[in-house]
Parts: structure tokens; C-alpha cells; sequence
């Protein structure tokens, strides 16, 4: 580990927020308003195309690039591999918990870094990264939480697996369009930007150890428009491989019904938090 990069563990946090453990290392000082965070977990090669095509279009000059990785163990996030990309740190969950708690950590770091908004978008190279800058734009304009979405003019979609644009369109979007009282279309995309002033709602609390999964997304997809905040959709790309194994860390039945299960929770008001008084 360079010297002039020490890995510090998790930063001291507000009390009553619940965040996974995890490690920090900067690699540089924060430049921007913005960041861009990128959740993955042995993304390998998918996630070095991607951060070198984020590079090529001079992203990492737009917004700082987070990676917030769940505990890698295929080399993708030495620190070799990520500096010459532009990547200004690499938070690592060593506590429990899957992607929410993986963006638990990234939103945590990111609020008390200081940054107004936050991109995020998936490390899997599905997501067509030049829509980035729109994200920041919004976030520029007083947005507080966008959804990329395929399904919307100027939006590009290859090779969706029909079941998966099938379970979207008839199913997940619809309820959780019903739930919010906003108009979505394309709710399990998780390329989406969010306010700091939203995250910090009292009235939202997402720093609880009941977001671990997939749940995260669909509760702030949820509880945006429910607070009054404003939201819209940006049209985005996405690219599934033309051949092999679908890039995709839910699987079978079992999965499918897991998502089942967090989806309607969301919608009905399950993870929503206790009033104060």
C-alpha cells in the first residue's frame, strides 16, 4: 500500500446513522460538488472498460469517481488499476450487507466529504457512461433525485433479457409508480442522482440496517416524490452482452423472489420510519 495513501477505517459518523464497517483510501483531495459513486463486487475486466471510457471522456474532471466496492478479491480495485483512471477513492465494506449497504457507505462518505449530489451507476459496463454529465446538469438545476431510464424518448436498450423488461415494465415499475404518486418507467435501473438535501430529510433516515439488499433503490425511488422533492426521469443506455451470462448479481428463483418481496414491502410502507415526536 503506498504511503501516501494509508487506508483509514470507517469515519465517525452521526449516531443514529447505521452504516456497514468499511475502509477508506484517497487517492487525491476532493475537487468537485459532485462525485460520481460506482458499487461493484468482482466486476474485473467489465469494471476497467468502464472507469477507462469514464476517463477517456474526462468525467473524472467533472465530478470525483468513489468506488464503493462489497470486498472484491479479483485485483479490480488495486490501487495501480484505479489512480491512472482518475478514481479519487476506494471505499471497501468490511461489515455485512449487500448493494444497499454498499450505498449506505458511499452516501455516508459522500455527506460528510461535503458533496451537494451524487451520481450512481452500476460497475457492470452495461450503462452508457457519456449520459453522466446530463446527471450532473440535473443536479446543477436543483433536481434532487433523477432515474435513468431506457424506456423514455432518447433512451437506448440491447439485448434485455425479455423476462427482466417483462418483470420492469408490467410489474416493478407500475407498483412503485403507484407507490411514489410518480410516474416511473424504469425502476430496477440502478443509474440515478441524488440531492444531499434529500438524503438529509429527517423524514427519510436512510442509514438503517434494514436496507441491505435491493432495497435502498426502491425506497428513495418511493420516498422522493412522497416528500415533495423534485424529481424526473434522463434517458440512459443500456447494453446486456450479446452471448454468454447475463452481468447480474440476482439469480434464479430465489432472487426473483427476493426482489418480489422487497417490492412490495416498499410499497407498502414497510421500511418507511417511525414518526418523531
Amino acid at each position: 500500500m503506498s504511503k501516501g495513501n494509508p487506508v483509514s477505517t470507517t469515519p465517525e459518523l452521526p449516531p443514529d446513522w447505521e452504516v456497514p464497517t468499511f475502509t477508506v483510501q484517497s487517492f487525491a483531495p476532493r475537487k468537485t460538488r459532485f462525485c460520481i459513486g460506482i458499487p461493484i463486487i468482482n466486476e474485473g475486466e467489465r469494471i476497467r472498460k468502464q472507469l477507462q471510457q469514464m476517463h477517456d471522456l474526462g468525467l473524472h474532471d467533472l465530478a470525483d469517481i468513489v468506488i464503493a466496492d462489497g470486498g472484491s478479491i479479483d485485483g479490480s480495485t488495486d490501487r495501480d488499476r484505479l489512480v491512472p483512471v482518475g478514481v479519487r477513492t476506494l471505499l471497501t465494506k468490511t461489515g455485512k450487507g449487500k448493494l444497499s449497504a454498499q450505498l449506505r457507505m458511499f452516501f455516508a462518505y459522500a455527506l460528510l466529504e461535503g458533496y451537494e449530489g451524487m451520481v450512481i451507476i452500476d460497475g457492470n459496463n452495461k450503462d452508457g457512461v457519456e449520459a453522466i454529465p446530463h446527471f450532473l446538469v440535473a443536479l446543477e438545476q436543483g433536481w434532487d433525485y433523477v432515474q435513468g431510464s431506457r424506456y423514455i424518448p432518447g433512451g437506448v436498450e440491447k439485448n434485455t433479457p425479455l423476462a427482466r423488461k417483462l418483470a420492469v415494465v408490467l410489474l416493478h415499475a407500475p407498483v412503485i409508480s403507484l407507490a411514489a404518486g410518480f410516474r416511473y418507467t424504469d425502476t430496477t435501473n440502478g443509474f440515478r442522482a441524488v440531492s444531499r438535501q434529500f438524503l438529509l430529510d429527517p423524514r427519510l433516515q436512510p442509514f438503517r440496517h434494514v436496507f441491505e439488499t435491493y432495497n435502498l433503490h426502491y425506497y428513495l425511488s418511493v420516498m422522493a416524490p412522497k416528500l415533495g422533492y423534485r424529481v424526473k426521469e434522463l434517458p440512459v443506455s443500456r447494453v446486456y452482452p450479446a452471448q454468454g451470462p447475463t452481468p447480474s448479481k440476482i439469480k434464479g428463483l430465489k432472487g426473483e423472489l427476493h426482489i418480489l418481496s422487497l417490492l412490495f414491502k416498499t410499497a407498502l410502507g414497510f421500511y418507511r420510519p417511525a414518526s418523531r415526536h
